[in-house]
Formats: structure tokens, sequence, C-alpha cells
């Protein structure tokens, strides 16, 4: 069964508080979901502002292949404006919930329904495919429900969607009133569920084995308050979970990752890292039992391969390795310890977590330099010497002294700020040894208060496509900026250096 993918990104994505899209980051969005195969985007809202306007004209003038909709309350001036904006489809709502009719609306529910029916029959006279929404669906009487979404499809609705506003439901009720509207309607229903009590997508899965065609997602799960029903999660279940039935979607998984990280990144909200499918942990191994299986046999603790959503498995060593999963990191390095080796290497790891402290690759091998006294194996980059200056009026300045395999560099510049001097001071050393440069750059606060900890995360690249990430952890943002990409220098040195030895050999 074909299940139809409906992206609300960015209309209900976008009102995730703190993000605010202009015109062009919309339509850049919007080309990344359509690349990723959704079926239909809502654009918009677009009766809102003038920008929001403009980005849904702009978006519906792409030609993209996936249907473009907009959001449009049930009047004439909002279905006019979506009209007004090229499109040729909405989603028109109205709440139907007595705690909204009472509280937001202030009418009856024959008044709500009255509304309802116009709205419909005036998008269909503009010649508009209606999707019709009963705002706060699962909070509404079922008999009042089953008669508004009757009475819209006769009105000549096209479809017909279940909104869960508040997160209230469960898959039980779900799949009920799923059922309800499917024999009122005779119509193609879809779920819109939200993730207050972190049931959307299990929600949107119930509607579907109910009978239900579409879900409205979003990426990241993002959305007011706590989200809407995650687009990866919902996908990957249908595609990799075990149903009496075969469903498909037409996403691109390959792309899901990528498609996760362009968009947190450019809406400014970090992905946890225990989310699922696109989480930094989702198929990161530290358990010595666990990275033992995966080692054998990746399915015996991953439900699925990384590469199906466009990932790769890493391992970490800490306080819970094993030795398996350590040897096959230093492997990476073309460093094979002797069993007696790795038992002192691991309990050096196991010493350091104990301590509370993660151990990076880097760490790792200079613990394995230690024991094997290979030279060759060793922190290649020193920091010597650091400094900022900036302030009002001045253009923040950086000072950076690296040692790099036992010479000295010094590199200074400006910047933005003094992060950004910073990071453009290093670049400038490292330009000159080995084309190294900084591709990617993410800040989180990881506390709060007047002790609060920021954690910064940095992806290298050098000029043979080699890729590493690094993370620091620390007070004061520069310098743990600047520790970050010292310690993913390292890793990228460390990688390079050790495969021209591998390769000689």
């Amino acid at each position: 069964m074909r299940i139809r993918i409906f992206d609300t990104t960015l209309r209900d994505g976008e009102q995730t508080p703190g993000i605010s899209l202009s015109p062009d980051q919309k339509l850049t969005i919007a080309k990344k979901l359509d690349a990723l195969g959704v079926d239909a985007i809502e654009a918009g809202f677009p009766v809102i502002s003038e920008g929001e306007f403009k980005a849904v004209k702009m978006i519906t003038s792409e030609g993209l292949s996936c249907d473009v909709c907009g959001l449009a309350r049930a009047n004439k001036k909002d279905i006019d404006a979506a009209a007004d904006a090229g499109l040729n489809y909405i989603h028109a709502f109205i709440a139907t919930s007595d705690i909204h009719l009472k509280y937001k609306l202030k009418l009856t529910r024959d008044q709500a329904l009255e509304k309802a029916i116009e709205a419909v029959e005036y998008g269909k006279s503009r010649g508009l495919q209606v999707e019709f929404s009963a705002e706060d669906a699962t909070r509404t009487d079922r008999d009042f429900l089953k008669k508004v979404f009757g009475e819209v499809a006769k009105a000549g609705a096209d479809r017909i969607d279940i909104p869960d506003t508040v997160g209230y439901a469960t898959p039980e009720y779900i799949a009920e009133i799923t059922k309800d509207a499917i024999d009122a309607t005779h119509l193609p229903v879809s779920l819109h569920c939200h993730n207050d009590f972190g049931l959307a997508v299990a929600n949107a899965l119930s509607g579907i084995r109910a009978g239900a065609q579409c879900a409205h997602v979003t990426i990241n799960g993002i959305g007011e308050r706590a989200g809407n029903a995650s687009l990866e999660e919902f996908a990957m279940a249908l595609q990799c979970l075990q149903w009496d039935q075969k469903y498909e979607t037409g996403i691109k998984s390959e792309l899901i990752y990528e498609t996760s990280r362009f968009i947190s990144k450019l809406v400014g909200v970090q992905v946890q890292p225990n989310k699922a499918i696109v989480g930094d942990n989702a198929f990161g191994h530290e358990s010595g039992i666990h990275t033992h299986g995966v080692l054998s046999n990746p399915l015996t603790y991953e439900p699925i391969s990384p590469e199906l959503v466009g990932r790769k498995r890493w391992l970490q060593v800490g306080k819970h390795a094993g030795i398996h999963g350590m040897n096959a990191m230093l492997e990476e390095y073309g460093i094979t310890p002797t069993e007696e080796q790795s038992k002192q290497i691991l309990g050096q790891v196991k010493v350091l977590g104990d301590l509370g402290k993660q151990v990076t690759d880097v760490e790792l091998l200079s613990i394995a330099s230690e024991v094997l006294g290979e030279a060759g194996i060793k922190r290649i980059v020193h920091l010597t010497g650091f400094s900022v200056s900036t302030g009002i009026g001045t253009m923040p300045y950086a000072f950076v002294k690296l040692n790099i395999d036992g010479e000295d560099f010094i590199g200074t510049d400006y910047g933005v700020g003094p992060v950004d001097a910073a990071l453009n001071a290093i670049q400038k050393i490292t330009g000159k040894i080995s084309e190294i440069k900084i591709k990617d750059y993410g800040l989180a606060s990881i506390s709060g208060g007047s002790t609060a900890l920021c954690e910064v995360t940095v992806r290298i690249e050098d000029a043979g496509r080699n890729k590493v990430s690094a993370k620091a952890i620390g007070e004061d943002i520069v310098t743990t900026s600047v520790q970050a990409v010292i310690d993913g220098i390292n890793r990228i040195m460390l990688k390079k250096i050790l495969k021209e030895k591998l390769a000689k050999n």
C-alpha cells in the first residue's frame, strides 16, 4: 500500500518557538524536501504576513514535483490569499472540540459546522483541492466529529485530516476515529499527530493501520510544544518494521540524514543525541558487549543498516568498552596491538572513563603510542599559544600558535566574532600545511546558570576529502571551539599519516 507523506516542516515546523524563516530559506528547504521524495509540502500560511505570502508564491512557482499546499482558516480571506499565492491546494481547518468552540471561537457546534461547509464550498468554487481538518479532533465529541466530516465530504472536500492537536490521543482511539472518518466520508484520510505525550509516530502508524492513507510529518519532528510526528521515524517504521502488509512511500531513505542535518542547521534546532534514526548516537556503540556483537554481525544491535538512511556506524571507547571494539578503532589507523598490549590500552581507557572523561580517537591513539612505543603514533598538533581581543567598535582579532610535528607556526586573523577570528587564524596555519578546512561548526548549551557549559562540534575535511568530526565541552565558547578544532585536526592528520604508512607497506 502506498502511503502519502505530507510534510509540514515549513508550516507547523516553523511554529517551533524560536524558528522564523525568510522566503529564501523556505524555498531552499522546499527544494530539499522535494528531493527527499515527499508527496506534498505545506508551504505556509499565506494570509499571515507579506513574507509568508511571498514564500508560498516562490515555492509554487518553482515547479517542484510534489504537491504544494497552504494553510487556511475557514474563511474567504484566508482562502483567497492561498489562491492568490498561486496555490491550487489548501489545508482548510476549523476547531470542533467544545473547549475550542467555547473559549477560542465563541461558536456553537452548528455555527462551526456551517463555517466548515462554507469554507469547503468556497475553496472548491475557487478551483482548489481542499483537505479539511477538524482542529482538536481527538477531543471533539465523537458523534459530532463524524457529522462534521460527513457534511464537508458532501460539500466537496477532497481529503479529510484528523489532527491530534495537543497530542492527547492513544493509538487505540486514533484507530477508532480513523475508521469513523472513512465510514462517514469514503475519502482519503490523513493523520496530523502532535508529540505531547511522545505518541505522535505511534498514533500516525495506528491511523495508517486503520485505513488512513497519509500522515502529516516534519523533519526531526519539529513543531510547536513537543513537536509533530517525525518524518524519518514514520517513514522508516513503515519501510522496515514487520507488518501484515507491505507499506511503501516515495521517500529516498538514503537522503534522510543529510536532509535532517541541513534543516537542523538552517532552523537552529539541534537534534537530540538519542533521537531515533538521525540522532548522533543512533548508530553509535560503546558497550563492549554491543561492539563485539555489531562487529560480528551488525544486526545483533542495530535494527537497520545505517547506510539505509545515509549514515555510518561509529564506535566509542570508554569505561564500557571491550577489546574487540577498541581494536577495531585502532585498526582503522593501521594499529594492531598484541593481546597483552590491548589489555594495557583498555585498562587506561577505563581509568579515564571512570573519571568521567570522554576518550577521543586522538587520546586513544596517544595511549596506544605509550603502550606500543611507536613514535609515529602521537598527537601531532599542539596548541602552544592563543589569545583573542574584541570590544565595541573593534573587529575581533585572534592570535594562535601551533606546534605541528615539532615545528612552530603562528597565525593571526580577524572575524565577525572572537570564535570566527580564532578559527580563521587556525585555518591560515593549516592551509599552509595540508589544506585542512573547517566544513561545519555547531554550538549548543548543555547546562544553565553562571557556570553554564557549552558543547562545540566541528567537522574537518582535508584536500583528500578525508572527513572527521570532533567535539569539546567547556565553560568558554572560544576556548572550547579552539580545542574542538585542534582535536579534529589531530584526528585527520593522524588518519592521513597512517594511511600513507600503510600504502608504503
